[in-house]
């Protein structure tokens, strides 16, 4: 069985193809053969930071990944073999707060993920994928869809008529736009190109910022508003004084990601508008499982930008840091 492992010096480069024994499932245990992975932020920061992270070599990347059920071990009752299925983010977080122990059982950082031709999981930590989607579609699910979930749905309780505002145009953005439209929001973009805006705005974005030319995309935001601002902006990029600014009084700033870095704000005007910021750490298997529900009634596809051979993980880790993706980098297993 052929997996990739982080191997020192780590970084892209310390990306090692190996060869694994198979595995057999134990009580409650399920083999996946794996047909995609994809990738999130997160996984490049895991691989470009081992060493920084303290991370075992010879880990697994990963988080996620879908694939079909092969074998089961004894008393699985949740899958059967051929099921096509999902892994869950945190293996444990099933349902209701997270805990610490949630975040020990986390795929491709705290235990091995999923970047191999097969895994054994835990039945619990296993969702059926919506029908309608191909494995490289599913593969988008367990960490963008599910944080941009819990972010606006869970948490968030969006509903038709709010404004939300969305940054770049990575897998959570994207998604948060989706589910954004589906649940009947105006949707503001941002993005550093004109013509990843034009994208969003075919994909259904109400109005697009560039905050290459207008770096005050906050103040933009509010005039766009009317002056009110926005009810839920989903902070991606580590420009919170930006996403402070450019909410509405007793408004939303869901904390998600720091790609451009981290950002101080000012505590007065969080204070003043009366904000409500939310950290949000991907979700639970509950979470996951409401959002296929409605990715399925929806017909909703995840949007991929390019799909690598599994030969070319390093290639996809690379695009992935080139930040020139529109959407998921998928590789094909």
């Amino acid at each position: 069985m052929r997996a990739w492992e982080l191997r020192p010096p780590f970084g892209i480069d310390g990306l090692t193809p190996v060869d694994r024994p198979e595995r057999t499932p134990g009580h409650g245990q399920v083999t996946v053969r794996v047909r995609a992975v994809s990738l999130n932020h997160r996984d490049l920061s895991t691989v470009q930071n081992a060493a920084q992270r303290q991370l075992r070599p010879g880990l697994v990347p990963c988080s996620d990944g879908a694939g079909e059920v092969v074998a089961v071990g004894e008393g699985v009752t949740r899958v059967k073999v051929g099921d096509r299925v999902a892994g869950i983010f945190m293996q444990t977080w099933l349902a209701g707060e997270m805990t610490p122990a949630h975040q020990r059982s986390a795929l491709g950082g705290a235990i091995d993920g999923m970047l191999a031709q097969q895994v054994v999981l835990h039945e619990d930590g296993l969702v059926h994928v919506p029908p309608h989607l191909s494995y490289e579609e599913a593969s988008c699910l367990p960490c963008a869809g599910v944080t941009a979930w819990q972010a606006l749905v869970t948490r968030g309780g969006i509903k038709a008529g709010d404004t939300i505002l969305t940054q770049g145009t990575g897998g959570v953005s994207i998604f948060a736009l989706q589910f954004g439209r589906m649940h009947g929001t105006r949707v503001l973009s941002t993005s550093s190109s004109d013509q990843k805006l034009a994208r969003l705005h075919e994909m259904g974005a109400n109005e697009g910022i560039n905050y290459k030319t207008g770096p005050e995309w906050g103040k933009r935001a509010r005039e766009m508003t009317g002056g009110a601002g926005v009810d839920h902006v989903v902070e991606v990029a580590g420009t919170l004084g930006q996403s402070v600014e450019a909410a509405r009084i007793g408004g939303t700033v869901s904390i998600i990601g720091a790609v451009g870095g981290r950002e101080a704000v000012n505590s007065g005007t969080v204070l003043s508008k009366q904000l409500r910021l939310q950290g949000i750490y991907v979700g639970s298997r509950e979470m996951f499982e409401a959002m296929n529900r409605a990715i399925t009634v929806h017909s909703t596809h995840p949007v991929i930008d390019r799909v690598f051979p599994f030969a070319e993980t390093r290639e996809a880790f690379r695009h992935m840091e080139s930040g020139a993706h529109f959407g998921k980098i998928v590789i094909s297993v």
